[in-house]
């Protein structure tokens, strides 16, 4: 029988992202070993107004980009803003990406800095055995 946890959309990490003003790629993720991952969503608490300027995407390292395109967080304007990241539906769905095999990181990476708050990133999916 198959481990619930793995085979259900579960939390996967819960990561701080020290400084939203800095452009830099923070590990979220790597897939396990003998494993697959799909992602589902991420979920960014910020502690503080972001500015207008901050973009951030999340993907496997070396793209960043492949799950969540670069997103303007100009949103999130107080303390304790969450900002739901997920791929968009649209009438004719494409497929960039099926799933992130094993030993795979997957990354935040801020694109455009913003104000100097920190943040954290909860990301969700299922993981399955390959």
């Amino acid at each position: 029988m198959p481990n619930l946890r793995e085979c259900s959309d579960s939390l996967l990490s819960v990561t701080t992202i020290a400084d939203l003003s800095v452009e830099d790629e923070t590990t979220l993720y790597i897939v396990p070993v003998d494993k697959t991952c799909i992602l589902t969503k991420a979920l960014l608490k910020v502690d503080g107004d972001v500015g207008n300027t901050a973009d951030v995407s999340i993907g496997q390292n070396g793209a960043e980009t492949d799950f969540i395109p670069s997103t303007d967080l100009d949103i999130a304007n107080a303390a304790s803003d969450v900002i739901l990241l997920a791929p968009i539906p649209s009438a004719t769905p494409t497929i960039a990406r099926k799933e992130y095999t094993s030993g795979e990181y997957i990354k935040f990476d801020v694109i455009n800095a913003g104000n100097a708050v920190a943040a954290t990133c909860y990301l969700f999916g299922i993981v399955d055995d390959e």
